[in-house]
């Protein structure tokens, strides 16, 4: 999840229930083996910020459209 899929380790631990620290330590270990996918592609802590505050500023214009069209409607069915 970490590597393959760019969560990050306090996100991969809360998801798993467990601690961040073991967490990266699975993926140290993972590196160390010398098994990482070809085709992994690292994220830099930057642009990965970048694209969640992009992403996070989306979902908030979508969660104010659907508020004024449930307030919208509701005033219309009364």
């Amino acid at each position: 999840m970490v590597i393959e899929g760019g969560y990050s380790n306090s996100e991969v631990a809360r998801r798993l229930g467990t601690t961040s620290w073991s967490v990266r330590n699975w993926v140290a270990a993972f590196r160390q083996s010398g098994e990482l996918p070809v085709s992994v592609q690292v994220v830099s802590a930057a642009d990965e910020n970048r694209q969640l505050r992009k992403e996070l500023a989306e979902l908030r214009i979508e969660n104010d459209i659907l508020k004024k069209a449930a307030a919208y409607f509701a005033k219309e069915s009364l």
